[in-house]
């Protein structure tokens, strides 16, 4: 069966320049660490991909730490964070519409004693700079807050932020999990001004089971394992050459693409017109201000029933996060919608591969969905 993608948000195919990258750096097997030749040239080959993905994020390599995924990033800086803040309070701000990793770690840290303020979101999942600065306490330890939402698409302040957190106080940490927006949204290091930023591998045509965590120059963060003393003492364990060599190589391969953006954008709005004209009874959550996700509803249909049937059809979209395992989506509660608009709530991605013609497969299925299922409303 041939498969109709529009899940991109959930994961990427690994690109052909990534699994190239990848079956060349297994043939290069030597430890990093090792200081006979088979080694020096692995820790030549990290420190050539280090630089390669901060070009991409416009930081320098020193601070760029690779990680396992976004998951990993996120926890280290929110736990080291305020571990390191701890002096000056208890108090974290985030937003209502986390991904799990930030949300699950917050609550972790509630039961630890600290207080955590979740900024709630408009309809379009926007966040308020200004509910951020009716937040912020002289307690106020970090705030984590994401770049694009990753079930909506909603782009969030995050530069705003950062300014209006540092003149209220430059002490305050702040994180940015960058995930969604990785060569997704126009961004650097610099741009964006926070101390620390999360981003994987696989949202970008790289294989699974790798990321970084950006830390900006000057600011101190611990270790999160200890061992060995790689990537500079901060991350102890062999590092992951073969992955690492494929992050670099989907990087490379992303950035090529200059005309991304818009490919994505312009695939999304033909999409969403021709749902638009072949299903009235369809709504549209948010367009997402990021190009390559939008939120639609099947008002009085359930959503995990016309995941399964358009999936049996070879075309693949998600009910929400891929990251949630059957649980009711967060996000699309935060935004206030009514029950029917939740039950019916799909996510839609897109790449610059996604095309027309693979849009109308999708069109005509959710035609045929929403035609022959039961809906709560009839």
């Amino acid at each position: 069966m041939s498969v109709t993608y529009f899940d991109y948000a959930a994961t990427t195919p690994v690109s052909p320049q990534a699994m190239e990258a990848v079956v060349e750096a297994l043939q290069h097997f030597g430890n990093p660490s090792s200081r006979y030749p088979l080694g020096r040239e692995a820790a030549q080959g990290v420190k050539t991909h280090r630089e390669t993905v901060a070009r991409a994020l416009g930081c320098t390599p020193q601070e760029v730490y690779f990680t396992s995924c976004g998951t990993e990033g996120n926890n280290w800086a929110i736990r080291r964070g305020v571990e390191l803040n701890r002096r000056k309070g208890k108090h974290i701000i985030t937003t209502a519409i986390e991904h799990a990793a930030v949300l699950e770690t917050c609550r972790d840290l509630e039961r630890q004693g600290y207080e955590v303020t979740y900024l709630k979101p408009d309809r379009e999942g926007r966040i308020n700079p200004q509910d951020l600065a009716a937040a912020l306490r002289p307690d106020t330890a970090l705030v984590s807050m994401m770049l694009v939402n990753n079930e909506v698409g909603s782009v969030l302040p995050v530069a705003q932020c950062v300014k209006l957190v540092k003149a209220y106080d430059k002490t305050i940490l702040f994180h940015c999990d960058a995930v969604q927006g990785f060569l997704k949204v126009p961004y650097t290091m610099a741009s964006l001004g926070a101390d620390f930023v999360s981003v994987s591998g696989h949202k970008i045509g790289a294989p699974k089971g790798i990321g970084a965590l950006l830390v900006k120059k000057g600011v101190r963060l611990t270790p999160y394992l200890t061992g060995g003393g790689q990537e500079n003492g901060m991350r102890s364990g062999t590092e992951p050459t073969a992955q690492i060599a494929g992050f670099a190589a989907a990087c490379q391969a992303t950035m090529a693409q200059t005309d991304r953006l818009p490919r994505t954008a312009a695939i999304k709005a033909y999409t969403l017109q021709k749902l638009h004209e072949a299903l009235p009874q369809l709504e549209v959550i948010t367009q997402g201000d990021a190009p390559h996700i939008c939120a639609v509803t099947l008002p009085g249909y359930k959503s995990e029933v016309v995941v399964r049937v358009l999936g049996d059809a070879g075309i693949c979209i998600s009910s929400g996060s891929a990251c949630h395992k059957g649980k009711p989506s967060h996000v699309f509660a935060a935004l206030g919608l009514p029950k029917p608009w939740l039950d019916g709530a799909l996510r839609l991605s897109f790449s610059p591969a996604s095309t027309q013609e693979e849009a109308d497969r999708l069109v005509a299925a959710l035609k045929e969905a929403a035609a022959t299922l039961f809906t709560t409303l009839s």
